[in-house]
């Protein structure tokens, strides 16, 4: 086999092994989870009062999120498992014989023969995968549908002394479900989008390398 063609597979299967982590870090270009431009002009004076509506404080209402641009604490609570096993099996074996053969009488022991065959095939697979998020996110109402239902979105960005983490989480929150320190689950959010990822030391000694990973690609011939 001419060397070209291997040297292109290699290649392509060691680029297939580089590009997966990331693929996982959040585009700092993407618009998507920027800040809301909000009007935050002042509003307009009036005498005679103390309290002025247009600063957002309500004598009656509580604090919690539901206009655009307001921010509500999603804490959270994810865990998920889950366990996959397969195994098959498969076995054959057949066998043929001619005897001496007779002609005429005239027997002939070396025409004798026989063949046999056996094949025998069994596989296993296994694997288990176990992931938990604790913590909170304060997002921002970008909308408010017809129904009440609030679009939330936001992002958060740490740099530690070891590398960055980056969290970030869309979705839609019910008003029922915020409680009254302006909380809400992550389980109780609706088509949600979370994502968390890492860079630097830790994460690059919690990943495999690049020949790990060469060797591990399904292209790979063995």
């Amino acid at each position: 086999m001419p060397m070209k063609p291997i040297a292109l597979l290699l290649a392509a299967l060691l680029l297939g092994g580089c590009a997966s982590f990331d693929e996982l870090l959040p585009d700092e270009d993407s618009s998507e989870y920027e800040p809301l431009e909000l009007d935050y002009s002042l509003p307009p004076t009036t005498g005679g009062g103390l309290f002025r509506s247009g600063y957002g404080g309500s004598l009656v209402s509580d604090k919690r999120a539901v206009r655009v641009g307001d921010i509500l604490t999603i804490v959270l609570d994810e865990s998920t498992q889950s366990s996959k096993s397969a195994g098959t099996s498969f076995g054959k074996q057949s066998s043929i014989g001619v005897g001496v053969p007779t002609v005429l009488g005239k027997t002939y022991p070396d025409v004798e023969t026989s063949a046999s065959a056996e094949r025998d095939f069994s596989g296993s697979a296994k694997s288990s995968q176990q992931n938990t998020l604790r913590g909170s996110i304060a997002v921002t109402v970008h909308r408010v549908l017809p129904n009440g239902t609030l679009l939330v979105k936001g992002e958060k960005a740490l740099r530690l002394n070891q590398g960055d983490e980056y969290i970030r989480l869309a979705g839609l929150v019910r008003m029922d479900d915020i409680n009254r320190f302006n909380q809400v689950s992550s389980q109780n959010v609706a088509n949600a989008r979370i994502s968390y990822a890492g860079r630097g030391v830790l994460n690059d000694s919690n990943s495999a390398g690049w020949l790990t990973r060469f060797f591990a690609h399904p292209l790979f011939p063995l």
